[in-house]
């Protein structure tokens, strides 16, 4: 009887290891609400870019809805943007993903990847790839504290990305 406290914090403690926000309950259904807020706002075309985000270069963050944040690795032209996606979920077709720009601040935050049927008549700005597949690259802006909070963030930070 002795024991059962001392286990009970011992498994606590483990529990409390991991600090990536991604990993917790409370943070997946806020990031599956997230998605789909953006999901229903992508749709009514307002928010809709024609051009590529100026600071969307290097490495970005990138996650597949119902799943962690990985990274894309970016490659522009002058007309349009390539991502190489590197990590887990990447849909087959049908899929297209989002690049999401903060309407108040115009700073690039993220690529959100759904594996649905994509809009017909968007302006795409490019593609995104995995090993496997291809599908289009739109961009939009999002009133960005309304899908993303610091304890719960949409994105993990760049150093808990995948590599």
């Amino acid at each position: 009887m002795r024991r059962f406290p001392l286990i009970l914090l011992l498994v606590a403690a483990a529990c409390r290891g991991d600090r990536n926000p991604e990993n917790s309950a409370v943070c997946g259904f806020a990031a599956l609400a997230a998605g789909t807020m953006i999901l229903e706002q992508f749709q009514g075309r307002t928010t809709v870019m024609a051009t590529i985000p100026a600071d969307l270069a290097g490495t970005v963050r990138t996650r597949v809805v119902g799943y962690g944040t990985a990274r894309a690795l970016v490659a522009r032209s002058d007309s349009s943007v390539t991502l190489g996606y590197e990590g887990e979920g990447f849909p087959e077709r049908p899929g297209f993903a989002v690049a999401l720009v903060d309407d108040s601040s115009e700073v690039f935050r993220g690529v959100l990847v759904y594996d649905s049927d994509g809009p017909v008549d968007y302006p795409q700005i490019g593609t995104i790839s995995s090993a496997t597949s291809t599908i289009p690259l739109y961009a939009m802006r999002i009133t960005w504290s309304r899908v993303s909070n610091p304890r719960c963030p949409l994105f993990a930070a760049p150093d808990t990305a995948a590599p």
